[in-house]
């Protein structure tokens, strides 16, 4: 089975966004009319699945993707918390009605209600609720809710524990994944991503997040932003800190995925990562979309550069789908329960 752990629903129905932007404009303007969700038809809902990542997801042959919102519409930094709550509501549930259309090939991961100053410990309300409710598997959490200013505590900050201590409760990981940048320094795909991935792992490596919380698990996306490609730089960073080595003091809780969108990039991600670590992903249809010029395939085809790669039977099953089931151990006994 191939499992791609990092998918988006980035081709939602439009009355998503309509209400959105009503929304936004509520809330700078609250005499204008209140936001309220049109309908959205099951039929709708199987349109813009079968036509986009269904479709995609069966010809580059995957077998299931493990399916959250639109990272860059989160937009934490946009509005206040009740307005942050009410948006995450409805993409949750958005993302539990392709789950129940889509059972054999979706599986939830949840959006989290974050603002600016508000305590994180006021997100474990809609954590509990997908998880128990709606049968999701783990959750995006965003290390900058400001969109890219950076104003609050690092990942490892003890202001960051009551959430983690429901995510070991839950038996759940999390998704490290900014959303979008107001900050017009950073490009959001392009740099805001990429330097949150980066600045996550730093933040690891100067606290000891893990020895308070070893059974937690984390996931840096994109490939684990520069970090694969400063593997050396981070080690000595370790050394100086006079924190242990790498493999003990982060990789036994961090994985990184595989949505890097070039053969060289994958090949280097496989040469100075762990196999045990790297789980496959390409949160396809999302940051980079279009033909590759230089081969003529998707950008976003990960499977493709990882099927080219010398991989051990064994191991290209701990890409595919074991480390999947490891670091995700809802989506494990999900599949068990169907007998695979």
């Amino acid at each position: 089975m191939i499992i791609d752990c990092h998918g988006h629903y980035t081709t939602a129905p439009g009355q998503l966004q309509r209400y959105r932007d009503a929304q936004i404009t509520h809330f700078k303007d609250p005499s204008s009319p209140a936001p309220s969700l049109a309908s959205v038809s099951d039929d709708e809902i199987r349109e813009s699945i079968e036509n986009n990542q269904l479709k995609a997801l069966r010809e580059r042959g995957a077998d299931m993707t493990i399916f959250s919102p639109k990272a860059s519409a989160m937009a934490h930094h946009i509005g206040d918390e009740a307005v942050s709550k009410t948006w995450t509501r409805i993409n949750n549930d958005l993302i539990h009605r392709v789950t129940g259309l889509f059972p054999e090939t979706f599986i939830g991961v949840c959006q989290l209600p974050q603002s600016v100053g508000v305590p994180i410990s006021h997100s474990v309300e809609e954590l509990e609720r997908c998880v128990t409710e709606l049968g999701f598997v783990g959750c995006n959490l965003n290390p900058d809710p400001s969109g890219g200013h950076w104003s609050g505590p690092p990942l490892t900050d003890r202001a960051w524990y009551p959430f983690y201590e429901k995510m070991i409760e839950l038996d759940v990981p999390a998704m490290i994944h900014v959303s979008g940048s107001c900050n017009s320094n950073f490009h959001t795909t392009g740099a805001h991503y990429l330097n949150a991935d980066t600045s996550a792992f730093m933040q690891f490596l100067e606290g000891d997040l893990f020895k308070d919380f070893p059974e937690l698990r984390l996931i840096i996306p994109h490939g684990g932003g520069a970090v694969p490609y400063h593997w050396g730089r981070y080690r000595g960073l370790a050394d100086m800190l006079n924190r242990p080595p790498l493999s003990e003091h982060i990789m036994r809780n961090v994985y990184f995925d595989t949505c890097v969108y070039h053969q060289p990039g994958i090949n280097l991600l496989f040469e100075v990562i762990d196999v045990d670590n790297i789980l496959f992903a390409s949160e396809m249809f999302g940051a980079v979309k279009g033909v590759d010029p230089e081969t003529g395939h998707n950008f976003d085809d990960t499977k493709r550069y990882i099927d080219s790669l010398p991989l051990s039977d064994a191991d290209r099953y701990k890409v595919f789908e074991g480390n999947v089931r490891k670091v995700y151990p809802r989506v494990d006994r999900m599949l068990a329960a169907r007998g695979l």
